[in-house]
């Protein structure tokens, strides 16, 4: 079924996130606890928040290069209804939540236009090969 195999992607993520966040808070105690004993809390508080910060303007720094690069390489229009879509809301994710969103609605109250929906998806060109 392909809607549980999203949801056990999106439980999954969400573990991996949650996970993630209690490590960092985790680091972020410990890097202050190891400055408060050189020196006083205020600045230990103060170069454990510059660290954190820095760190995360190297990241960003990084996916946005990474990001910049890839817009370049790919210049073809994808072909099919479903890659297109895939496509736009790769570029515009806050357009791809609410697509899902008001999709996930309009889906729930009228359970035959997921069907259609999911034909047109699934649809292969008419087109003969020659």
């Amino acid at each position: 079924m392909l809607g549980r195999g999203l949801v056990n992607r999106a439980v999954a993520t969400f573990i991996a996130a949650g996970a993630g966040f209690v490590a960092m808070v985790a680091l972020g105690a410990t890097v202050y606890y190891l400055l408060a004993l050189v020196v006083v809390p205020l600045a230990a508080a103060a170069i454990t928040s510059a660290i954190f910060a820095a760190v995360a303007l190297i990241i960003a720094l990084i996916f946005v290069r990474r990001a910049h690069g890839e817009d370049e390489e790919e210049d073809q229009e994808p072909e099919s209804l479903g890659m297109r879509a895939f496509h736009l809301f790769q570029e515009r994710p806050l357009l791809g939540a609410a697509a899902a969103l008001a999709g996930g609605f309009i889906f729930l109250r009228n359970p035959a236009l997921a069907t259609m929906v999911a034909a047109a998806f699934t649809e292969k060109s008419r087109q003969r090969r020659r």
